[in-house]
């Protein structure tokens, strides 16, 4: 534990090195605020900050920048110095989006990756929630004329399902009509409604056998399970890793990682089990990203869980608003989604 003058230079100190990405000299510190000390006194401070693994020096003469330890009391001493806020042009452009956002739930999602990112002017990811633990709210069959249909499911967590089928024929070879597929939609909606799509069961015999199979056919193609981690991740602004790191080295990897999706859920979700909502450097454990922080939280609608959102940066990044940003995007994603 610090006392309360280091834990205010320490504060200070991370504070002007997120605003200018430069060594901070004690003559800085000392009208920070907080501070109230000479300039001798914040020197042999940050010096005792930096036997204890708080700062570092990173050339001889230089200013103090923070280490991982020092973000890290940073970051857990929020809550007593006061989280940040969004600005209220920001606030009012999470208000408009969400008001305006409408269609496919992956369309939805990869606008909002967009909007957390420039929010932050970090890299954002967005997870879609799990289809299988989805329900389903409606289901309808519609015939596209030939032997061509369509199964278009509407889930809990806002995404649509479409499969399309080959539709039965009749004893005369024909394709089966219209009235028989309204029929199937009919019997779906009451047998499939509620129901998760890792459970859709066996719809019950109407007696029709026309009928029965285009519901098995449509059961079977509903059933057809998904890739979870193909087109579940949404990125927005990965073009700013760029800036905010100056060696390619780095950037490219993180760049990599990105592109793996199923490492990217991975991460997001093992931080969460760990109650986690930032993750400094090596703290996520993925090697790569040992130059990143990670904010993360969970995205929550009506039926629990909905998905996941993230920001990833440099560790000298602005925590307070990073917080600000995906707590308050979370929620109002949550709730957009719950509103289907």
């Amino acid at each position: 534990m610090l006392d309360d003058r280091k834990a205010a230079i320490l504060r200070a100190v991370v504070e002007e090195y997120i605003e200018t990405a430069q060594p901070v000299g004690s003559q800085h510190v000392t009208r920070a605020r907080g501070v109230q000390a000479s300039s001798a006194t914040v020197r042999n401070e940050m010096s005792v900050l930096e036997r204890d693994g708080y700062l570092v020096q990173p050339h001889t003469s230089a200013g103090r920048i923070p280490t991982d330890k020092g973000y890290r009391f940073f970051v857990d001493s929020l809550h007593g110095w006061g989280a940040g806020q969004l600005n209220p042009s920001q606030r009012a452009e999470v208000k408009t989006f969400f008001t305006r956002a409408h269609g496919e739930l992956e369309h939805m999602l990869s606008e909002t990756s967009q909007l957390l990112s420039r929010l932050t002017d970090h890299t954002a990811v967005v997870i879609a929630p799990p289809h299988e633990a989805a329900t389903i709210r409606s289901v309808q069959v519609v015939a596209l004329g030939g032997r061509t249909g369509l199964v278009v499911a509407v889930l809990s967590n806002g995404s649509v399902e479409k499969r399309t089928l080959e539709l039965p024929v009749r004893d005369d070879g024909e394709p089966v009509g219209d009235a028989v597929v309204a029929a199937a939609s009919t019997r779906l909606a009451s047998h499939l409604t509620g129901r998760t799509v890792a459970d859709l069961g066996t719809a019950p015999a109407t007696g029709d056998a026309a009928v029965d199979a285009l519901l098995a056919t449509v059961l079977l193609a509903l059933s057809g399970g998904h890739d979870e981690e193909e087109g579940s991740v949404f990125v927005g602004g990965a073009s700013r890793m760029a800036n905010a790191f100056d060696a390619v080295a780095t950037v490219r990897r993180v760049l990599g990682i990105l592109e793996e999706q199923f490492v990217v859920v991975t991460l997001l979700r093992d931080l969460l089990d760990r109650g986690l909502t930032v993750a400094i450097g090596a703290e996520h454990g993925v090697t790569p990203l040992a130059e990143c922080s990670v904010v993360v939280a969970p995205v929550r609608g009506g039926s629990g869980e909905a998905g996941t959102i993230g920001i990833l940066g440099p560790t000298r990044m602005n925590y307070p608003q990073a917080l600000a940003a995906v707590a308050v995007v979370s929620q109002r994603l949550g709730r957009r989604m719950e509103e289907g």
